[in-house]
């Protein structure tokens, strides 16, 4: 963690943290937003493939989220990353993603992380081309849905990174 994380920790959420990472996702201007059900459903369900940052008074201010790909159990599936605005420019969002998949890889073997990134979110493309490099890992992209295959209206194509195989960290 670098100095100017040093007052924040990094930990799993609880229920409790689901309003604050709907109003985090809500607030972040480029997340497609859930249900704030589904961010209560996230914490409760998949506490073991999330990662919150808390500030000193325990509040969220940032968040990965994620699941271990059931056709294949050595793949992380990133579903989002967001942190509240004052806590940006911090190198949060990359000591969350480390973070969760050091605990993850301490506990089950993972080789790849995946994502997807809509055309454009250089800040998303950063992070995680940055976390390859990191890593010491391959990045292939490859559109995983297209336009067309949204129902809700115009929705650009979501890519998938795949950043693998994971060797060093």
């Amino acid at each position: 963690m670098t100095a100017t994380q040093a007052d924040l920790q990094i930990d799993r959420p609880s229920v409790a943290d689901g309003a604050a990472l709907w109003r985090i996702a809500k607030e972040s201007g480029t997340l497609d937003l859930n249900s704030s059900y589904s961010y209560l459903l996230w914490c409760r369900d998949f506490a073991g493939t999330t990662a919150v940052a808390r500030a000193e008074g325990g509040e969220a201010v940032g968040f990965v989220t994620g699941y271990i790909r059931p056709e294949a159990p050595h793949t992380l599936l990133v579903w989002q990353v967001a942190v509240d605005a004052a806590y940006r420019g911090r190198g949060l969002a990359a000591a969350l993603l480390d973070g969760l998949t050091a605990r993850i890889a301490a506990e089950r073997p993972i080789t790849t992380v995946e994502t997807t990134i809509t055309p454009g979110n250089t800040a998303s493309e950063r992070l995680f081309t940055s976390y390859a490099a990191r890593h010491g890992a391959d990045v292939t992209r490859e559109v995983l849905f297209g336009t067309g295959l949204f129902p809700d209206g115009p929705h650009d194509p979501e890519v998938l990174y795949r950043i693998g195989p994971l060797t060093a960290s």
